[in-house]
Order: structure tokens, then sequence, then C-alpha cells
């Protein structure tokens, strides 16, 4: 270095701004980070023991990460190189590679190679760095404002210790001032500079945090006001205002403030914090972000997080985006925060994140065909059945009827789950029961898709006409059957409640919602339904769970006295156990065991001496004016109750009247309502099979029973009239159910 050169540098040091001159030499100087830099921590003792390893230093400006890479080339034996990332590229990386290389061959010495602003070298740039830093050539000391574990190298990251450096708080920036005050050699302690405590605590707040806009902002102050008549320097809080007008805002649109602040306020917003939700978006309109940026984000949130929850809010930001293009700013500030306010103050629901379960599905699993009945029937409804079997919805009660739309392979599958906030509260209701009674159906067989098929040969369709208002009526009834039920239970929030029959669980679901604050239990017949109902309610949290119970019904009494000998219940609910149940008296009986002294029995039951015929489906010249009486002789006998007579059927053969017989036996007192009704169905081979098959006792088929007092050939030309005229047909059939309701 030449006399020239040193006079430079000289003039440099003594003219160079305060901020740069009051930078700390050693650390013993060194103001704020006591969390890295402080006594006894890591980066410390590396520093003092000159045994330093690759350091990438990420923080805001102003607090300390050129200043913390100075100290290092004044503490270090290792010879030292700084290059900036802005104005460097390959070439400077190369030159300082070169001169490590030739330091470490002559001289075994180490070198250090800072770089500021690391991040903004690119990936080429940064790939040129890591087979040096890898080997030993050179020690990085890498600076950044932005995240290292986005803007960095992610080699270079493995290779280094990062080390965060946070905002500089009060106590650290007021000693900074008072540092520079008294500092006769870099700083102003030869003069007489006095600061009023509003002017310093002023520069403080505006500076948030960055000791260089702090230093800048007092130079500022103290160089443009002159000295008063005593000779000092007065900053007042006039002078530090117009010093420091505007807050130095860390926020980079491409970088961790953009992002972090971004995230903050749709976190607020999610989080129902309008006070939070205002700060954020405020920080980021101060700090010039793009207010369409925001309300893209805006309505994203508005589907994310709001949904069905609050449908106008998607409306609302969409609103306030077109009202701030039509304006523009400053005024619209306006439509940008009542946007804001609406989101962080309307009701949340994320349910529509069911649709990303649903993509999940389509990813992970087999595709599943388009059922039958879903498919396109313009083109080959004729030949292959598509189409066939669709229940057109605004053909039924409330335009909605209990059909199968997924896939086979997915039937019952759920994938939206709605919440109980603002308008989807009010939807999940009807959700959930829709739900429940297609569940029902399907569990029973009912509305399911027709199998595709896989020929074609000319036939008359005409007979799968009624098809869909046959299924369709069926998801009616059970969703009216239902309702009445609970309409007669009359169920209060803290009941406990029994489902004695839980089946497809249409009782036992309806139940949870009226007994939020009680209890429910579910009686499954066999263990393949008990199976069935517990991986559904393994989706409940615990506490809501129904409690499932598996066995006969006159097994109820010991399975509670084993699970809870001290439980009675306030109702027992119920359909169609008396068709399992010879003896009511004794059902009843064993019921009243397990009420409370208030409760009820609640039973909706199909009473089959009021039921369709099945000789009635037959024109009496199919049969012959000989077997046609003796068919019905034979059927009606099934419905006759008879001491003497051992063809009919204790199982059917009741009404109304001998319940209450067997409800007065019981102690009960019974209340009961019959209601009938016809509706379509459509006879199936299956059907028919079922039928006419021989099972025996307790459920012996309608062939059996005929048995009795018909000969085989007979039966059999009865199936054969069956099978000709009315397989595959619509025929209509007469239904009648009794509504029960038991108490002491």
């Amino acid at each position: 270095m030449d006399l020239f050169d040193r006079h430079r540098l000289d003039l440099t040091e003594t003219e160079a701004p305060l901020a740069a001159r009051m930078r700390p030499r050693t650390l013993d100087e060194f103001v704020g980070q006591s969390a890295i830099i402080g006594q006894g921590r890591l980066l410390r003792r590396a520093i003092q023991a000159d045994q330093l390893s690759s350091l990438i230093f990420y923080g805001p400006p102003g607090t300390g990460k050129t200043t913390l890479a100075r100290i290092i080339a004044n503490t270090t034996r290792a010879h030292f190189i700084a290059i900036n990332a802005v104005l460097s590229g390959v070439k400077e990386i190369r030159e300082a590679i070169a001169v490590a290389q030739e330091k470490r061959g002559m001289y075994g010495q180490r070198t250090i190679l800072f770089v500021d602003e690391v991040h903004r070298f690119n990936k080429a740039q940064q790939d040129a760095l890591l087979p040096w830093v890898e080997n030993g050539t050179v020690i990085l000391i890498g600076a950044t404002t932005e995240n290292p574990y986005f803007e960095v190298n992610k080699a270079l990251v493995s290779r280094s210790r990062i080390f965060q450096l946070k905002s500089l708080d009060e106590a650290d920036l007021r000693q900074i001032v008072h540092q520079a005050i008294a500092d006769r050699d870099r700083g102003y302690g030869k003069l007489n500079v006095q600061i009023d405590d509003e002017a310093l605590d002023h520069l403080i707040n505006v500076a948030n945090g960055d000791a260089r806009a702090l230093l800048n902002a007092l130079e500022l102050g103290l160089e443009t006001t002159p000295p008063n008549d005593a000779n000092i320097i007065h900053l007042t809080l006039a002078v530090a205002e117009e010093s420091i007008q505007q807050r130095a805002v860390l926020y980079d649109k491409e970088g961790d403030a953009h992002f972090d602040t971004i995230s903050a306020f749709i976190k607020s917003l999610r989080g129902s914090d309008p006070d939070a939700a205002l700060y954020w978006l405020a920080r980021m309109v101060y700090a010039g972000e793009d207010p369409r940026f925001i309300f893209r984000r805006m309505v994203i949130l508005a589907g994310e997080d709001v949904g069905l929850a609050d449908p106008q809010a998607i409306v609302v930001v969409n609103a306030c985006a077109e009202a701030f293009d039509r304006v523009g700013m400053p005024e619209g500030r306006y439509p940008l925060a009542q946007a804001t306010l609406y989101l962080a103050t309307c009701a949340k629901s994320n349910s529509v994140m069911g649709f990303f379960d649903a993509l999940a599905t389509v990813e992970r699993e087999r595709e599943g065909d388009v059922p039958t009945h879903l498919r396109d029937s313009s083109r080959d409804k004729h030949s292959f059945g598509h189409g066939a079997g669709y229940l057109y919805p605004h053909s039924y009660r409330e335009h909605w009827v209990a059909q199968q739309y997924l896939p086979g392979s997915l039937q019952g599958q759920v994938f939206y789950q709605p919440s109980e906030q603002g308008y989807e509260g009010k939807i999940r209701l009807k959700v959930t029961r829709q739900r429940e009674a297609q569940l029902a159906a399907l569990v029973e067989g009912i509305g399911v898709a027709l199998p595709e098929a896989l020929s074609f040969s000319p036939q008359d369709s005409a007979q799968e006409r009624w098809l869909q208002r046959t299924l369709g009526q069926t998801g009616e009834r059970l969703g009216h059957l239902r309702d009445r039920l609970f309409s007669l239970a009359n169920l209060q929030r803290h009941h406990v409640v029994l489902d004695l029959n839980a089946g497809s669980g249409l009782l036992t679901w309806e139940a949870l919602r009226q007994v939020p604050e009680g209890g429910v239990y579910a009686r499954a017949n066999t263990a393949t339904d008990a199976q069935a109902l517990t991986e559904q309610i393994n989706a409940l949290p615990e506490l809501l769970r129904p409690i499932v119970l598996q066995g006969e019904l006159d097994q109820l009494p010991a399975i509670l006295a084993q699970q809870a000998p001290d439980l009675r219940f306030d109702c027992l609910l119920g359909r169609n156990l008396l068709t399992r149940q010879a003896d009511k008296a004794q059902l009843f009986q064993l019921l009243a065991q397990l009420l409370q002294p208030s409760g009820m029995i609640v039973l909706a039951e199909t009473v089959p001496r009021h039921t369709q015929r099945l000789y009635q489906l037959l024109e009496p010249n199919w049969l012959g004016s000989e077997l046609y009486p003796q068919l019905v002789a034979a059927e009606e006998a099934l419905y006759t109750p008879s001491d003497s007579d051992a063809t009919y059927n204790p199982l059917i053969a009741w009404d109304v009247e001998d319940l209450q017989t067997a409800s007065t036996i019981a102690g009960l007192k019974l209340e009961a309502t019959l209601e009938r009704s016809t509706t379509e169905i459509y006879i199936t081979p299956a059907l028919l099979d079922r039928w006419f098959s021989r099972t025996p006792a307790p459920t012996p088929s309608y062939a059996t029973h005929l048995s009795r007092t018909l000969t085989d050939p007979a039966i059999a030309t009865i199936q054969q009239q069956f099978t000709r005229h009315l397989c595959n047909q619509t025929v209509t059939w007469e239904s009648a159910i009794v509504f029960l309701r038991m108490s002491w």
C-alpha cells in the first residue's frame, strides 16, 4: 500500500457515515444478540479461540451480521476475504479461491471468505463455492436477510452453522445511542450534545430494531442542528421527527418478511381475530404490498377456511376487490379493510378440504366404475342398461331420494364433513340425516345400483319403469319412520337411550343428535352388524360414541348387568322387533326391566296381518278354480291365530289388540297408532327364490308355510305362475306399520 492509498483509506474512515464509524471492533463493543454471542455461548467461544467452521448469519438489516464478520476478521489469524454477492460473481469467487489455495499451500494459513448478501448469488454461483467449502479451502461466512433454508443452496446450508439474529430491543438501541454520543474518536464525544427523552424515544421507536437506521437518523439530526448560545446541540422531538419520519419496515416482496407477514395475516383471519388481522394488513399496506395480492389470498381463505359456514364471504371479498379496482388507492383501503373484517368475524369451516380427501382416494385406490344408473342413458340404455334405475330427485318429496351415487367399492365413504358453524350448521343436520337414510337403504339392499348388462338381446324394458319410484319411496319411508318415532319419544338432551335393533344405525345417529348430554347404546343383532357400527362410530370423538352391545334381545339384561349393572334407560327405541319374538308379553316384560320409572318404549312395527297377501298378486285364472282357493285358504291360515291349528305362525299372526293385551300383562300402558300405506316393489328372481326356498324354523319361507296344507306339485305350480307372470315386474304392495308408545 502506497502513501496515496493510505491517505484515501484515512479519508474514507473519517468521512464515513456514523453507522459505519461506530461499527463495533471487538466482541466487548458488540451490543445485543446475547442469545448467540453472550458469555459462554458457542459462537463467542469459537471466535475467541479462532476455531470457526462455516457460518451463515441470518436476520433483519441493522442487527449486526456484517459487524460480526468484521469482528471475526479483526480477531482471527486466518486470511480474511470479503465480497458482496450483489457486486461479485463467479470471477471474484475464483480469484478468492486462488488466493486461499496460495495461502494454504505456501503458508499453511486458513482463509475465511465472507459473502455479504449471500442469497443474492444464483444457484450456479453458490455451486461454484461448494467444493471449496467442502474440502476446507475456505471457511464460508455468509450474511443474509432471507431464510437460508429457502434461499441458499441446501448443500451449503448443510455444511454450515446457522445463527439467527433478531431485531435489537429498546435497551440495545439506547446503549448504541449513548455509545455514539460518548465516543470521542468515532462519534460525537467532542461535542456538547443534549437529547430530549421524547426525541430519543421517537428515534428508537421508529428505527424498529435497526441500529443502522437509528444511527443514520441520529447523525442527520445532530449534523443539521446548529449549537445554541450555550454551544449545546439540542436534539428535540421536532428535530427527531424530521430526522426519521417513517418507520424502517422490513418488507421485501420476494423475501421472508413478505411470506411471514401474509402468513400472520391469513392465520389471524382464520383465527377470527379482527384486531390482529387489521394490524398485519396495515403492516403490508404500509410497506407497499400489492393490494391485489392481499385480495387473492383473501379469496382463497374465503373458500378454504370459511366455505359453507358463510357462503356470502367469497361474494363480499370479490365485491370488495372489484370496488378496489374501481376506486384505487388511497380510498381503496376501505374495501380492503372491509373484506378483512368480514372474513375475521364470520363463521369458519374448512369442510371443502374434503375435496382433497376425495382426490387422495382417486390417487390411491383403484378407479371405481361409474354406477350403471348414473351413466349417460342417451346412447345405450336400450342395450347395456346404462342409466336404467336412476331416480330423478325432483320426483320425490323435498326433491331428494335415498339413492347411491358413489362407485360400489366406495359405498359409505364420507368426504364432506360439514361443521356446525354458521350457515353450514343449518345444512349439517340435513346432510347427515340424508346420509343415514342412504346407508339404511344400502344395508337393507334398497336403492343400490343395478348391475351393468355385459351382453344384449332385444327385450321390452317397460317392466323397469316403476323401479325408480319404488326405490325412492323406500328412502322416504325410512326417513318418515325415523321422524315419527322420535316425535313420539320426545327425548330430552340428558336422556339415556337404547336402540334395540341398531342395524344400519338409522335410529342410533338421530339419538346421538337429540341427547348430546345423555348417552346412546346400540344393540346389534349379529357380530357383522356390530363391526359395521363400530367402524362408523370410531370416526366420532370418544366421549360422543354410542356404546355397541351385541347379542340377542333375551340376552340384554345379562349383557347390561355385566357392563353397566345399575343402568336404566329413559327411552328404548326400535323397529321390527316383534316379527322375531313369538311371546310379545314376555318381550315387553324384559324391556320393562330396563326402564327408568319415568322411561318409555317407542317401537315401529310392521303388522304382517295387514300387509300384502301374495295370492292377491296373481290372477285367479292363472291357477284355476280349484288351486287358487286352496292357495287363499293356506295363506290366510298363516295370519289367523288358533290354538288348535298348527299352520299359523305366531311371529306374524298378531294384531294391535294382541299388543294391548301383552303390554297389560307386562304392566305397561300402551298407545298405538296404525298407519297403512301402498308402494311399488320390484319382484326380482332373488326375491322369488327367497319366497319359495324351503327354509326351516325359526324363519320359515312362504313355501314352507304352504307345504303344511298344500302338496309339492301344487306349490311348484304356484311358483311357476309367479315366475312366469311377476318376475322382473313392478307391483303395488300394501303395508301397515303400528307405532307403539309404552310407559309405566
